[in-house]
């Protein structure tokens, strides 16, 4: 199988050269792995092997993938993320350690102008006496949501929390049927069906669905945790209001809720910081974003103006419904900074809010 394994890469490089998985992969440094490590790597790569149009190209399968197979990852990351293939990361959530911001810390987009806007900052986690959810069984995801359901009481009993817990597994008993699971979709607090994207089935993230699948959400429903997404747990705040902080700090408080519940320690890396299944989000596994009316800049129905503005300020920029999604009838865009790797949690919500003070600029400028 391993040469076989080779002999198919081999031929995907020639054809795929934007597949970042199948341009690191290098046959050298494979033959020099156990057969169980040629194994674990191989399932690493299965996604963008079988679907060589993807842009990275591989999943982390275990906890200690990204340390066990360094010379392959630290390649992956350096293409990805831009940076040297011996960068470290560093965690900080300290706003205070970020230069440029208001000197009271608070990140006010009411004091640039701006109304109430949806604002939302999720990360990834991943607990770390369990496979990452491409190699998960059955019983692992059962397990884990059992386990989860343990916290989520704990929240549930919270003043500051409260809320309820629904399950996709069949005979859990907060089991939710087809009607609930579609509203909850429809309103942006669940996940939607993974056993259809073909990328996360040959990774085997979608596996077994929906066992071990569902979602927490508070009282105000501005707190959820997904669990066994594309990471164990998918921890986010969503608010509609102007002051970023609020999210911000709502969300390192719910972290550090669950982290401190006995079971609940997460996979951190001493060189990569958190670790997530895919490549793209290790690090801090956060995405800080909001949704901003911007009539002047795609007043030619695209977001190809908007796009020039925000790349060379770090910021991405989406359709309201996601990547690939349209933009709002009202010119509305979802922006958020591109970074996950070698950036702060700090740097990240501080980069979202002077990318916005940007934008607005360009937005009154291009108006006129």
């Amino acid at each position: 199988m391993p040469s076989d394994f080779i002999d198919k890469i081999s031929a995907l490089k020639a054809q795929w050269p934007d597949n970042i998985a199948v341009q690191c992969f290098d046959p050298a440094y494979f033959a020099t792995l156990s057969e169980g490590h040629k194994l674990r790597l191989q399932k690493c790569l299965n996604s963008g092997v079988e679907n060589p149009d993807s842009e990275m190209g591989c999943y982390a399968c275990q906890p200690s993938d990204f340390d066990d197979f360094k010379p392959f990852f630290a390649r992956v990351l350096a293409r990805h993320h831009k940076v040297a293939e011996d960068a470290r990361h560093v965690n900080n959530w300290d706003l205070g350690s970020v230069e440029g911001l208001p000197e009271d810390g608070v990140l006010d987009i009411a004091k640039l102008g701006l109304p109430a806007l949806s604002m939302r900052v999720r990360v990834g986690r991943n607990l770390r006496d369990f496979a990452l959810p491409g190699s998960m069984t059955k019983d692992d995801r059962i397990r884990l949501e059992n386990r989860m359901m343990g916290v989520f009481d704990r929240l549930i009993a919270m003043p500051e929390f409260g809320g309820a817990y629904y399950s996709l597994t069949p005979g859990n008993p907060c089991f939710i049927d087809d009607a609930k699971y579609d509203a909850l979709v429809d309103a942006h607090i669940m996940f939607k069906r993974m056993d259809t994207d073909r990328y996360l089935i040959a990774a085997g993230i979608a596996a077994d669905w929906p066992f071990g699948r569902g979602c927490y959400a508070s009282a105000d429903r501005e707190l959820m945790i997904w669990v066994g997404e594309e990471d164990h747990l998918r921890i986010m705040c969503m608010k509609r209001g102007t002051v970023l902080n609020e999210v911000f700090d709502r969300l390192k408080l719910a972290l550090e809720t669950v982290e401190s519940i006995e079971g609940m320690e997460f996979a951190y890396s001493a060189d990569y910081g958190v670790v997530t299944s895919c490549p793209t989000n290790l690090g801090t596994g956060m995405r800080a974003s909001l949704h901003i009316a911007l009539p002047n800049l795609t007043a030619d129905g695209t977001d190809a103006k908007a796009k020039a503005i925000a790349r060379p300020l770090g910021l991405a920029v989406r359709g309201i419904g996601g990547e690939h999604t349209p933009i709002g009838a009202d010119g509305t865009l979802d922006i958020s900074p591109s970074a996950r790797f070698c950036i702060t949690e700090a740097e990240i919500v501080a980069a979202l809010y002077k990318g916005i003070v940007l934008l607005k600029d360009a937005e009154a400028a291009c108006g006129k």
